[in-house]
This record gives structure tokens, C-alpha cells and sequence, in this order.
């Protein structure tokens, strides 16, 4: 994960300050509730964020139509990455709260070009439980939704 972590006082979000045109940006896309821009800390080049413009915290934050035009226009930009780069893959990462990973407390995504030995790693140590276990994991769910 990024090294970067906002340290912006409350009401002050770098993203929201971003939006606002308070600060520069490499603008790639802007509709009426989403914004792309580059990373600042390019992991690979073409990496873009994409964020809402209302300032929610995380994707649990977010409205129904904010979460869905946020993927659109994520999407949106995984093409456009497609077609400028060519990457032979690509990334999408949304993380939520800094136990998530979340370095910026405003939800955005990732979209991040791959490459061949980009120095980009995911692990985490995979379990896998019982039959019983996952359909009680299952049924949580299902009484949650």
C-alpha cells in the first residue's frame, strides 16, 4: 500500500479540496458525481484514482446511484487505460477504513495498469473452511441483506 496518508484537518479532505479546484490536478474525467485524476504516486503509468465528488467517507458512505456511477466511471477509464497503455492487466482497488487500507478518508478507486514484475504484490493468507462453515457464513449474509 501507499506510503501517502492524508493527515487533512475534518472538513478539509484532500479529495474534497481536489474537487473544489482549491489544489491542481491531472483531470482525466469529471461527470456530475465522479471525478478521475492521476495519482500523484504513480505506481504504474496510467495509474488513476477515481473518486465521488460529495465527500463520503467510504463506500459504505456512499448513495446507491454514487457507488453505481462510481464503477461506471471506473470502468470508463479501465478501457481508456486499455487503449492509451496497453497493460497486459489491470487492477481495480477500493479500500475502506485504514485497517482497509484506506490512506485518503474520501472513497475512491484504483485503477492501476499491471505489468510483468511491476513490484505490485497481494497476499494474504488464504483459509479455507468447511462446507458447514461457509453456508453459516452465507445465511449471516442473507439475513443481513
Amino acid at each position: 500500500m501507499p506510503m501517502f496518508v492524508d493527515t487533512s484537518p475534518p472538513g478539509q479532505c484532500i479529495f474534497c479540496r481536489l474537487v473544489a479546484g482549491e489544489i491542481p490536478s491531472a483531470k482525466v474525467y469529471e461527470d456530475a458525481l465522479t471525478i478521475a485524476f492521476m495519482d500523484i504516486g504513480q505506481v504504474t503509468p496510467g495509474h488513476v484514482l477515481v473518486a465521488t465528488k460529495r465527500h463520503a467517507a467510504t463506500l459504505l458512505d456512499t448513495t446507491p446511484e454514487e457507488a453505481a456511477t462510481l464503477m461506471q466511471t471506473a470502468r470508463r477509464v479501465a478501457l481508456a487505460v486499455r487503449t492509451a497503455f496497453d497493460p497486459p492487466g489491470l487492477t481495480l482497488l477500493q479500500a475502506n477504513g485504514a485497517l482497509g487500507g484506506q490512506t485518503v478518508a474520501h472513497v475512491h478507486l484504483h485503477v492501476v495498469p499491471r505489468h510483468e514484475d511491476d513490484g505490485i504484490t497481494f497476499t494474504w493468507p488464504r483459509q479455507e473452511p468447511p462446507a458447514a462453515v461457509l453456508a453459516g457464513y452465507a445465511e449471516r449474509l442473507r439475513a443481513a441483506l
